[in-house]
């Protein structure tokens, strides 16, 4: 033991920084996958914590009041019933804010769908203007428990009584109304009624919506929402981040574990002799292979520990979301099993790994080899001999020779540090995808940038002026949205009217062509995939009592409703509906505009009668993944970096035998240090353009792919400027340049006596 235990001081002593880089690259990825579970939890258990606890609702149907929602209770598979609560939409204030919201009016605490107070107390009958905000809303209004709401373009206010957490789809400015829980009373005008459905199988939530339909007629079902849709809004840009860190933390896993295969046979090739000294000695197979394993397994463990540490001493501190993900993952039950088997998992991993290039140190001979007098590569090719004779650097022509003469072993080195490569190039894809919802939202289906609604203080035809007046628009369009039923009754989509035949929304297609003719629309990837059509297909739908059938002639991007809209020009719903008359308008700034400027002038400019929000983009959920990017590069390079070292190393080794040869001819010590550092280079550079060759097409596939599952569609991912692949290359190959220089140097000035034993 004490023989095997020097064997492994002496090897990390001559190989420090290798061990180094192992350590931190699989700390990172340990860390990595950490935060990927932690993203799932946090995703997944506080939604599934709430819905458990306020024995949320499955599905809730919003009817006009004349509607016997009553009769529900009696459908097959229905267990409990919520309501029917009596509706009211209005806007709210509060500190400058406004925001729209549905008043529901509770007379006592629901049993089903019931709210789980946060602050604050349940709604007093002695206090009939008391209200209970959604957590969701409270926030956007920075409301809490004694505020005074005002209803803009009344008299009247409400006095925030509680917040509380719902299941239900959370407030989403100019998409999705907040949820107010009021007496029955404070609904002064109520439109319409919701009722709420729990099931005795969840499974059945499709077949429960028909029937529920069928029963109360199509033409008084005005929406219908479901668990599955409130989920996977309350998952969200969470579950995505999660996927990212996990994908990625896995690649950079089988992407160390390659490394440290080739970093161990590269050492028993430069130490066969060693090891055949041990072996004659008294060591047996078993504790050769035994030295390599535990002296990475060591490595290993010390990047897991660490990492653990950092992430449970450390993590909860993390600014912004993943912060929150960490602290709130460390009090699940299952955090501590899954941080241990994560840990686990990544050490045996690199444990099979080594083994597995271990053992070929198991089967030397005791008593040494002796190498062929010629070289594994064989002479020069025909095309290096053609270059000497164009006078080439006889340096260049070599070395370049040298990358590829063992080819087998050449293309196994190019593989191994193509693959983290390949991955930057994904890690690459996925920032300048974000970026590009930023900066040019209208390629990503988001051409407008402000919603503007009027309170019913304006008419449309002084909202029209008053936007015309304002020089920073450069194109108001206006827009209706209203739910529809599906085929087969079995939900609910949002059907848009934007912009008119004359003056058409700018769509941003990803496939087929804009809707220009009657009857014709476009339509979101989760529409598409909900209704099981393609382009070119007639759908048909139902708004209240009047059937409504669209051309489906394109695919736009919709990033918005989880992709599952139809739109058509306003004329095209005016002619199913002469009363239809615009609901809202979507802005489209002259370039410059500051968005917040516009809207505050139109708020002013409109007393108080204008609801001005900016459109909802994506990519603002997804801000913390621009660290995490950065994070797996700077883990991914030092993996690289681990490659990069032990091909070095190998091709020194492999070199000294060449390096009587090459002094024979007449070659400097320079000039034998510059065969080495292009052989090294020409490496690194095959390895960054199969890189870029491979991973800009696999980038666009997985990026489309996470597209297409959320709803936006295929079409959304773009490539890494020419600029930054060049840099990531040229970093590369000039990383490989400067690294291979001190070592190849070294090795071109040893003594003829050291060159000597070492090739005997």
């Amino acid at each position: 033991m004490r023989a095997t235990l020097r064997w492994a001081h002496s090897d990390l002593r001559t190989h420090r920084g290798e061990a180094l880089f192992l350590t931190l690259a699989t700390a990172g990825i340990v860390a990595s996958l950490l935060l990927a579970a932690a993203l799932f939890g946090y995703a997944t258990n506080p939604w599934q914590r709430t819905f458990t606890q306020a024995r949320g609702a499955h599905v809730w149907i919003h009817t006009l009041p004349s509607a016997d929602a009553r009769r529900l209770a009696r459908l097959d598979g229905v267990q409990a019933v919520a309501g029917p609560y009596p509706t009211e939409s209005a806007t709210v204030s509060s500190r400058g804010t406004r925001a729209s919201v549905e008043l529901r009016g509770t007379p006592g605490l629901p049993s089903v769908g019931r709210p789980l107070l946060t602050a604050g107390h349940w709604l007093d009958p002695a206090d009939p203007d008391g209200v209970v905000l959604e957590s969701g809303l409270a926030r956007a209004l920075l409301a809490e428990p004694g505020d005074t709401l005002t209803l803009p373009g009344t008299a009247r206010t409400l006095t925030v009584e509680g917040i509380a957490d719902s299941a239900e789809p959370r407030y989403r400015p100019g998409e999705q109304p907040g949820l107010i829980w009021a007496l029955p009373s404070a609904v002064r005008a109520p439109g319409g009624q919701v009722t709420g459905l729990r099931l005795a199988d969840p499974a059945d939530t499709d077949y429960a919506v028909q029937r529920a339909v069928t029963v109360l007629g199509a033409g008084t079902v005005g929406e219908v929402s479901t668990w599955l849709q409130a989920r996977a809004e309350a998952q969200g840009d969470n579950r995505l981040l999660g996927q990212v860190l996990g994908l990625f933390g896995l690649g950079a896993l089988v992407a160390a574990g390659f490394a440290v295969h080739g970093a161990i046979g590269t050492r028993i090739r430069g130490h066969l002799r060693d090891i055949s000294v041990l072996k004659a000695i008294g060591f047996t197979p078993a504790q050769v292979v035994r030295i390599f394993l535990l002296q990475h397994l060591a490595y290993a463990v010390l990047g897991a520990v660490a990492a653990g540490a950092l992430i449970e001493g450390l993590g909860g501190r993390i600014p912004g979301r993943l912060g929150d993900a960490v602290g709130l993952w460390q009090g699940l039950p299952g955090h501590t099993v899954a941080l241990g088997a994560v840990s686990a998992g990544t050490v045996l991993f690199i444990a099979l790994t080594t083994g597995l290039a271990a053992w070929r140190a198991g089967r030397v001979p005791p008593v040494p080899v002796a190498r062929p007098a010629a070289p594994a590569g064989g002479g020069l090719t025909g095309l290096a001999r053609r270059a000497l004779g164009l006078r080439l650097p006889a340096a260049l022509v070599l070395g370049c020779h040298k990358a590829f003469a063992g080819r087998g072993r050449s293309l196994a080195t190019l593989a191994r540090l193509t693959l983290p490569l390949l991955l930057i190039v994904v890690a690459l894809s996925a920032w300048t995808t974000i970026d590009r919802f930023h900066s040019s939202p209208e390629r990503v289906g988001l051409p407008a940038a402000l919603t503007v609604r009027s309170d019913g203080g304006l008419d449309d035809g002084e909202v029209r002026a008053l936007l015309a007046g304002e020089p920073r628009i450069a194109e108001a369009y206006p827009g209706v949205e209203v739910a529809a039923l599906v085929p087969g009754q079995t939900g609910t989509i949002a059907l848009r009217g934007l912009g008119t035949r004359t003056r058409p929304y700018p769509y941003a297609l990803a496939e087929g062509r804009a809707a220009r003719g009657p009857d014709e629309a476009v339509a979101g990837q989760g529409l598409l995939d909900l209704l099981h059509v393609r382009v070119g297909d007639w759908v048909r739908m139902t708004v209240g009592e009047q059937p409504q059938i669209l051309h489906i002639v394109g695919r736009s991007i919709e990033p918005q409703n989880a992709g599952r809209v139809v739109t058509t020009s306003l004329d095209t719903l005016r002619a199913n509906d002469p009363r239809l008359s615009p609901a809202f308008y979507q802005l489209r700034l002259a370039p410059g505009a500051d968005p917040r400027r516009v809207a505050s002038g139109l708020a002013a400019a409109g007393h108080g009668h204008l609801d001005v929000h900016p459109v909802t983009n994506p990519a603002d959920g997804l801000s913390p993944l621009r660290g995490v990017v950065a994070g797996l590069i700077a883990v991914l390079a030092l993996i690289g970096l681990v490659e990069l070292l032990t091909a070095i190393g190998g091709a020194v080794r492999e070199g000294e035998r060449d390096m009587l040869a090459l002094r024979a001819i007449g070659m400097s010590p320079r000039q034998i240090t510059a065969i080495t550092v292009t052989a090294t280079t020409c490496t690194a550079l095959l390895a960054a353009v199969a890189a870029t060759a491979l991973g800009l097409p696999l980038a666009h596939r997985l990026i489309d792919a996470q597209g297409s599952s959320s709803g936006i569609g295929a079409g959304i991912a773009r490539s890494p400027s020419p600029g930054l692949l060049l840099l990531m290359g040229a970093g590369a190959v000039l990383g490989a340049a400067a690294l291979a220089a001190l070592p190849a140097a070294r090795a071109a000035r040893r003594r003829l006596a050291d060159t000597l034993s070492a090739v005997a």
